[in-house]
């Protein structure tokens, strides 16, 4: 069993409150602002793990959520807007939100993109008045440095994540679920 000393336990306050002054899009409603995230946050992965250009070109929709931000002490939550896109267009945006509870201390952010491989797995998303992510999502994930795996079982799920671009630092055991809602930028 690790103890937290007085020196980790302050650099952890001041690391959740530093972060929790980061801009996440909380608070600017301009539907612009979010479709400018999004096209960075798009460039950026396509730039690190260009195998995801396979994933971009085969998907009905894809939900990019350019910055999720997740802080803990005991409970935890995390919030991110971004945009549902079909081929390039903006069709709709989302908040995602998440709750936690466990043994954890800190605070992180996140890119992600959910590419929607089938069109049921769309229309499923979009019909619904809140999304939870559940256990149907594979996750194509870093196994090499800058490789990005999305291996041929993985491109036949309904539901794709890509997360990439972690910062900040979180540890613990925690049970978390995340839910999108539709917004009005």
């Amino acid at each position: 069993m690790t103890l937290i000393n007085r020196r980790a336990f302050a650099l952890g306050a001041v690391g959740f409150g530093a972060l929790g002054a980061c801009a996440n899009g909380v608070g600017s409603n301009g539907a612009a602002k979010i479709d400018a995230r999004v096209d960075v946050t798009l460039a950026e992965m396509l730039r690190r793990y260009p195998g995801t250009q396979n994933l971009v070109d085969n998907a009905n929709g894809m939900l990019v959520m350019p910055l999720i931000t997740e802080v803990g002490f005991g409970f935890g939550g995390g919030y991110g807007r971004g945009a549902l896109r079909i081929g390039r267009t903006t069709v709709d945006y989302y908040s995602s939100t998440s709750a936690s509870t466990g043994l954890q201390i800190g605070a992180s952010q996140y890119s992600s993109v959910l590419f929607f491989m089938t069109q049921d797995a769309l229309q499923d998303f979009r019909r619904s008045d809140g999304w939870a992510a559940s256990a149907n999502i594979e996750y194509a994930i870093s196994s090499q440095g800058d490789e990005l795996k999305a291996e041929t079982t993985t491109s036949l799920a309904p539901v794709i994540a890509v997360v990439f671009g972690q910062a900040g630092f979180r540890v613990g055991a925690t049970l978390e679920g995340i839910k999108y809602s539709r917004i009005i930028p």
